[in-house]
């Protein structure tokens, strides 16, 4: 008879398993925006983006007939996409089943560790992108998020596993519940601005392409795609609410770090990475607010806030070694 853990174990990897339909369900939606757009709607995309461009310049119907081209070209229903959905929810499902089982078999949360910290990371990741899905449609963001949930949870389950152990000291805390948990959600916000910006970067190379007649300008997907402003802005407001709650993490582990060890602050490896996060996202946030760094200049500091993210929550944490070495591998 399998016991919880065991359980958590096969559900996680149905999950895995479901992830990947998904991804291919949203990789097929993607080639199928392709074939469906026409000559036809190019030409009325390159006249919106045009017009985006003059758009403080447009006044009463002028508006309301951009409006009513930018549905038109909106308003096709993709079935794959749905069908995407729908097994990410489904998957969405067996992961979280997976990690109440773990819970239950630990009799604690279930983030102590670095194959924990995945499956609630990703978890959250999957969490954020479905019930931003009720209001906005990003379904465009299908291959991104699945993808790097398969990549992300396939390797913690291959490289990462232990089995159920005892807390560590440090670890008893309620602070493993604020700290860890808020961390999780807030890499969530900053996935969803990533994806956001590396589709940025790619409309806005199609669109300077349109306005300079180029035969190719970019994957044809992206015209059913928002314009490059529209991604930009959608990026810059959910790496807004991850940096709040990346600051409300940094300020959670300094106050645990005092509970813990009688400092708040030691430059760890851990803890100076986890600032090195913050200030990367302080400056993309000040430099695009008040500097005007827009665009591709834009795009690329949130792709690097990112990269950051995770490189501390893998690297840093296999193979620097400090006071929060609790990935759990020996």
């Amino acid at each position: 008879m399998l016991d919880l853990d065991s359980l958590s174990i096969l559900s996680i990897w149905t999950a895995i398993a479901i992830y990947a339909a998904a991804f291919i369900a949203y990789a097929f939606d993607l080639a199928r925006r392709s074939e469906v757009t026409s000559d036809a709607r190019l030409e009325r995309e390159t006249a919106l983006v045009g017009a985006s461009a003059a758009a403080g310049a447009v006044a009463g119907s002028g508006v309301a007939t951009a409006g009513a081209a930018s549905t038109e070209v909106a308003t096709p229903r993709y079935v794959m996409a749905r069908i995407g959905t729908t097994l990410t929810v489904l998957a969405f499902v067996f992961h979280l089943a997976a990690t109440v089982l773990r819970g239950i078999a630990a009799e604690r949360v279930p983030w102590a560790n670095l194959y924990e910290f995945a499956m609630i990371g990703t978890l959250l990741v999957v969490l954020v992108y479905l019930l931003v899905l009720t209001r906005i449609d990003l379904r465009f963001l299908g291959t991104f998020i699945t993808g790097l949930v398969i990549v992300l949870m396939g390797a913690a389950a291959i490289s990462f596993y232990v089995g159920v152990v005892p807390l560590m000291d440090p670890l008893k805390s309620v602070w493993l519940v604020i700290h860890v948990f808020v961390a999780s959600l807030s890499t969530a916000f900053f996935a969803l601005a990533c994806g956001l910006s590396v589709l940025q970067l790619m409309q806005e190379r199609r669109q300077r392409r349109i306005a300079e007649n180029a035969e190719k300008p970019g994957a044809a997907f992206l015209r059913t795609l928002p314009t490059a402003d529209r991604l930009e802005g959608m990026a810059f407001r959910f790496a807004i609410v991850g940096f709040i709650l990346w600051t409300f993490t940094l300020i959670a582990g300094s106050i645990w770090a005092q509970d813990a060890w009688g400092r708040y602050w030691g430059f760890d490896v851990k803890e100076t990475w986890t600032f090195i996060v913050w200030v990367l996202y302080a400056g993309y946030i000040h430099a695009r607010a008040t500097r005007g760094w827009r665009g591709n200049r834009s795009a690329w500091l949130s792709i690097v806030g990112f990269t950051a993210v995770i490189f501390n929550f893998t690297i840093v944490n296999v193979f620097f070694k400090g006071l929060h070495a609790y990935s759990g591998l020996s």
